[in-house]
């Protein structure tokens, strides 16, 4: 109970922060394209997000015995503060109107967006995967992953990282950083294709397709866990 309220004051805390932000850059309300931030801005937002993972990394492995006991635990302290993030986004902003409406979800290594329901879902399965692993661990019955059920949860992980920053792959390369990254001429291009787009269909099929494999995975293990 400790943790879950440790992860909820921390979704409270940067549903917060998002506030102040969406004042001084979004006073009308929070849409695409994206605002510009300043340079001293957006690397505190990468520092903050720094922050945040360590955070969650540190309470999960203060408080969980075992490698295993530690990965429930930091995936249910992900969630929690995940999801309580956009709970009081909606206490506080009556924001998002619904759960299609696409968001900023992280900034490292490049930004990464998408539908409100997608990181929801995603974290709807982490909790799924900490009941488990608490529950075998408690009956004693416990067995690692193996290496095929972590190659189906890594890489399912990585699917889904790719529809959450595809959008921005895309305008980086098309505005020629990757060829040129010290180029002034390409940042400038990359500014103005990000300054006008806004997103307009996600990738379902392929997130889909991640979170199903991830799930296949985990209930895998499980039915093995259940046979030993």
């Amino acid at each position: 109970m400790a943790l879950v309220l440790f992860s909820t004051a921390m979704g409270l805390l940067e549903a917060i922060v998002v506030v102040y932000l969406r004042r001084l850059y979004y006073p009308e309300g929070f849409t695409f394209p994206l605002a510009t931030m300043s340079t001293d801005i957006y690397l505190t937002e990468l520092l903050r997000e720094v922050a945040t993972i360590v955070m969650l990394v540190s309470i999960s492995a203060a408080v969980g015995r075992s490698y295993y006991e530690r990965l429930a635990y930091f995936l249910m302290n992900f969630a929690v503060w995940d999801i309580f993030y956009y709970v009081f986004l909606k206490v506080l902003l009556d924001w998002p109107a619904t759960l299609l409406d696409w968001d900023i979800l992280f900034l490292i290594p490049i930004t990464w967006i998408g539908p409100v329901l997608a990181p929801v879902l995603c974290s709807l399965v982490m909790l799924g995967m900490t009941a488990l692993i608490l529950r075998f661990e408690d009956a004693g019955k416990l067995l690692p992953f193996s290496r095929m059920e972590w190659s189906g949860i890594l890489g399912g992980s990585v699917i889904i990282f790719a529809t959450f920053i595809r959008d921005y792959a895309l305008l980086i390369s098309a505005s020629g950083l990757l060829s040129t990254p010290k180029s002034q001429q390409a940042l400038a291009v990359f500014q103005q294709f990000s300054a006008a787009y806004i997103p307009q269909t996600y990738a379902w099929g392929w997130f889909s397709l991640g979170l199903g494999v991830i799930v296949f995975s985990v209930l895998h293990w499980s039915r093995r866990v259940g046979k030993a």
